[in-house]
């Protein structure tokens, strides 16, 4: 259900701000959406998981927050960033 090592490390390197950086929001938000989807497919084939439903919607909860917040910060990084994501349609 969680993601691998390796695939956080190219989220991280993909979606970085800068040199290092690793817990800028756009950072977490991608990190947040692999593992969102992730569990999201597990729900598919586990619908009675009440447990993992609850993380699940923790995880959307945080998401929604950070997003927020970015869209408060900064509108354009907010555009870019759930168009890279496709999170928005």
């Amino acid at each position: 259900m969680s993601i691998t090592k390796e695939r956080k490390q190219e989220l991280i390197k993909t979606f970085a701000t800068r040199e290092g950086d690793v817990g800028s929001v756009e950072v977490q938000v991608a990190v947040l959406t692999a593992r969102i989807s992730n569990l999201t497919e597990h729900m598919k084939s586990h619908h009675k998981d009440f447990h993992s439903r609850r993380g699940l919607l923790m995880m959307v909860g945080a998401r929604r927050r950070l997003l927020s917040y970015l869209k408060k910060l900064a509108e354009s990084r907010y555009k870019n960033l759930i168009e890279r994501l496709g999170l928005r349609k």
